[in-house]
């Protein structure tokens, strides 16, 4: 974890639209009557996001949104208990308002307080500025270019052999955040991320079947640049798209069975995510939380000696990876962010933590994992891009695929289920691929594969190097009531497993 500043040379300056609000004045108004209301700590944020969508169908628009939210949150902790009151009117005057509200919250709920919060020491930052990583932004393009790339490439797809149908969309979003606290911390932060995706359909009319596939390009912390190709190579994607289609539409069922898995970053990123991001969230561990995704089975009574899987498997939290959705230079309770240990030759040795439950955990320090998605929300500890590292050589996918004489490849994430502990569990893909004798050998159908979180991470025996590991990743990760919704990514090498479960999914396979 950082004790300075984090500093990125050559950011992008935040939007002066963003800094032409009273920011300061709001601060300054809040957090006055926070402290003269008696408050140990307070918090102000105004918080903006603008976001955009489209959606094409067979080339043709089906919808368009723009919406631009903006509002202003204050938070107290007095005497313990915290208070929370939110404003949609970014004013000075509204600012104290808010925070003589966020007092009275305070003081309601003392008399029903069953705990007395205590917030983990955190370095003041008096006048930091943190912008994400990225080049053209996304707001900037004229609708009518946004559209024309998505039309473009759809009407390439439809008009190539087997294809029927084409879905493509593009979603993006800027995110602003102004904090400042009463110890001095004073936070500007700004960071652009874009989703794309095409998928397309093949229809067999004959046998009245159908399939589909979508690309594998994640969602990132980029800007429009990322649609043009930097980060990821469309045309070559898009290209091969027809044909996977069509091998995957003829494609044999696969045989049910214990099988060994090679898995690939577009598939994996998820598993990581249900089973150790969600799971390694102290929140839910301690039965703090449980909407949404549930708690976990992996208790803090189990710290140290939980065996998550193999001696192969690390894994962190880190908020600062380049292009991670999840990164920013501070989170919002006003810590520094960066990089802890989560899984340590396959121990379970950490948490995801914010400030108010560091001190629960017995920790000196929060890990920077607190996040509010609007205005209107309070904080709440949220996912860090929890990622695998990869091995210190570089092994490639061909590599270890090289090492199977019979099992799958899997390409692509699509449908899973997980039970409310972050145990038991099942998963599909896009694309899977028979491997005999250490080579692929076409691809199979209905497949998914099951298993629990430490026997699947435990049939870990090797992972890919640098060059394999790829960022996948979640727009709307859910959490909380009411509910808010959080960008993560997760990043991840191939990866070989041994004896995994997998199962047919056809009608037949189930018989």
């Amino acid at each position: 974890m950082p004790t300075e500043p984090l500093v990125r040379a050559g950011a992008r300056p935040v939007d002066p639209d963003f800094l032409a609000l009273p920011l300061r004045a709001i601060a300054d108004a809040a957090l006055q009557v926070a402290r003269d209301g008696g408050a140990e700590h307070a918090d102000v944020r105004v918080h903006r996001l603008r976001s955009r969508a489209v959606e094409l169908r067979d080339a043709r628009v089906v919808s368009s949104s723009d919406s631009d939210r903006v509002g202003l949150a204050v938070r107290v902790l007095r005497r313990g208990v915290w208070g929370f009151a939110a404003h949609v009117d970014v004013t000075a005057s509204t600012a104290a308002a808010t925070a003589r509200r966020a007092l009275e919250v305070a003081t309601t709920l003392a008399t029903v307080a069953r705990e007395s919060v205590e917030l983990a020491p955190e370095p003041v930052y008096p006048d930091v500025t943190w912008v994400s990583e990225y080049e053209l932004d996304p707001f900037d393009v004229p609708e009518g270019d946004r559209i024309g790339l998505l039309a473009q490439r759809s009407g390439t797809l439809l008009a190539a052999p087997g294809v029927d149908h084409v879905e493509a969309s593009c979603l993006e979003v800027k995110e602003q955040t102004f904090y400042a606290d009463l110890a001095g911390t004073v936070t500007t932060q700004q960071r652009v991320r874009i989703d794309p995706g095409v998928s397309v359909t093949a229809v067999d009319r004959d046998a009245g079947a159908f399939e589909s596939l979508r690309t594998v390009a994640p969602p990132v912390g980029r800007g429009w640049e990322y649609l043009t190709g930097t980060g990821w190579d469309w045309d070559a994607e898009l290209a091969e798209l027809p044909g996977l289609l069509a091998e995957k539409l003829r494609a044999p069922s696969v045989q049910a069975g214990a099988t060994d898995l090679v898995i690939d970053p577009t598939n994996l990123w998820l598993v990581v995510h249900e089973s150790i991001g969600h799971a390694t969230e102290y929140d839910r561990a301690i039965g703090y939380e449980a909407n949404y995704a549930g708690t976990s089975f992996a208790t803090p009574d189990l710290l140290g000696t939980l065996r998550y899987g193999s001696e192969v498997l690390q894994v962190t939290g880190d908020r600062t990876v380049p292009h991670g959705l999840a990164s920013v230079g501070w989170d919002d309770d006003g810590v520094a962010t960066g990089e802890f240990d989560l899984v340590r030759d396959g121990v379970l040795v950490g948490y995801q933590v914010d400030r108010s439950f560091a001190p629960r955990l017995g920790l000196d320090r929060s890990n920077g994992c607190a996040y509010a998605d609007s205005a209107e929300h309070v904080p709440l500890q949220r996912m860090a891009n929890v990622s695998i590292a990869p091995a210190a050589s570089d092994v490639t996918t061909a590599d270890l695929i090289a090492g199977v004489d019979d099992g799958i490849y899997v390409v692509g994430d699509r449908s899973w289920s997980i039970d409310m502990q972050r145990y038991n569990f099942q998963f599909t893909g896009q694309r899977f691929y028979r491997i005999r004798d250490g080579a692929l050998a076409g691809q199979v159908r209905d497949v998914a594969y099951q298993a629990t979180t430490t026997d699947f991470w435990g049939a870990l025996e090797a992972v890919g190097g640098p060059s394999t590991w790829r960022l996948g990743g979640a727009f709307t990760c859910g959490k909380a009531q009411p509910g808010q919704v959080a960008p993560v990514s997760h990043g991840c090498p191939s990866a070989l497993f041994r004896g995994v479960n997998v199962l047919n999914t056809s009608s037949e396979g189930a018989r």
